[in-house]
């Protein structure tokens, strides 16, 4: 791992303390002969210090972290040490096709930590920790629902690690999960080579959330501050986390048309109905029921379903819940235009 007082090299180039430099690491060519490089933004402090990561679109069709990335670039992040190291796009195959897959069809956060001599999803991975991952002590990986589902602003984390467990609280969302490691992803990968990574989830695919971008951008800003490499204030406003016990998706009991009565962020209760599916001709053909009390974090958006198809994803406190949803409605109406977050130019 570089030190504070060495160059970092990323794909053969050295970036010196005090630079910024834009980088654009080599993965493989189209068969058209035209490479897709995967695009980096480098910022160094001229003092020694952290160096933290942050990476957006390891699923192509997942759009908001590339523009908390773009934002943080445009605002012209001075640090006062340590380093940054930016990714607005992870998976640009994927990106370039709106997909969440590589043109393998291969899934790139179930395929770390790769392999330089395997799958083009293997290779992709093994360069992104060899290039990146490698440099840093901390991380940040940038996610949404997958297509057609809404994720609330949520941390997703190794909670049990007291320093992850920290950064996931001052990131400034109001919901945290303590989520185990999946086996190939990017956050396993970056925990064994020793990196603490927060899983920051919000918004869906193919969509721009303004409230999710937003929450993204103060959240880095947040842990970068906690971390001394910026001067600027931590900013969470009144939100205050809360940590999940456990979640579980709530699924169709029933093939139809849907009729949700319940919206993300929302509170249930033991038994309240959530949805209804219905049949082309109107009647109802049953409902879907919450089976414990706690708050909606996920959504199905597309009002089609299947007979078990996942459509709530509901997580449980041992807090009372009525605080929590406080708490989201406190970081929306916090998260106002005039908070002093950047959409361009803006010097932080």
């Amino acid at each position: 791992m570089s030190s504070g007082k060495d160059s970092i090299e990323i794909a053969g180039q050295h970036v010196y303390p005090g630079e910024s430099k834009r980088i654009e690491i080599p993965v493989a060519r189209l068969y058209t002969d035209i490479d897709v490089p995967i695009p980096v933004h480098v910022i160094r402090g001229k003092k020694p210090g952290p160096h933290l990561f942050v990476s957006a679109a390891v699923h192509g069709d997942e759009l908001n972290g590339i523009e908390i990335v773009r934002r943080l670039i445009q605002s012209k992040v001075k640090l006062s040490k340590g380093t940054l190291i930016l990714v607005p796009m992870v998976n640009v195959y994927g990106v370039l096709n709106q997909s969440r897959y590589l043109p393998d069809r291969r899934d790139l956060n179930r395929s770390f930590p790769g392999s330089a001599k395997g799958s083009l999803a293997g290779r992709v991975a093994d360069i992104f920790l060899d290039q990146i991952v490698r440099h840093c002590q901390y991380g940040i990986d940038l996610h949404t629902g997958a297509i057609h589902r809404s994720n609330l602003p949520q941390i997703r984390a190794n909670l049990k690690d007291e320093e992850t467990s920290a950064l996931a609280e001052v990131f400034g969302v109001p919901v945290l999960l303590n989520s185990d490691l999946r086996d190939g992803s990017l956050r396993q990968a970056a925990v064994e080579l020793g990196t603490r990574i927060l899983l920051y989830e919000a918004g869906q695919a193919l969509r721009f959330d303004e409230i999710s971008i937003r929450a993204g951008v103060r959240g880095v800003m947040n842990v970068m501050s906690v971390l001394g490499m910026t001067r600027r204030r931590v900013r969470v406003g009144q939100v205050q986390p809360y940590v999940a016990n456990n979640s579980a998706w709530v699924r169709a009991t029933a093939s139809g048309i849907v009729r949700s009565l319940k919206h993300l962020g929302d509170q249930v209760v033991k038994g309240d109905v959530l949805a209804e599916i219905g049949s082309p001709f109107g009647d109802v053909l049953d409902t879907v029921k919450a089976p414990r009390d706690g708050i909606i974090i996920g959504k199905q958006n597309i009002p089609l379903v299947q007979e078990g198809d996942a459509m709530f994803h509901v997580a449980y406190f041992s807090e009372p819940d009525e605080a929590i949803v406080e708490n989201i409605e406190t970081m929306t109406e916090d998260l106002s235009p005039e908070d002093g977050l950047p959409y361009s130019g803006e010097t932080v």
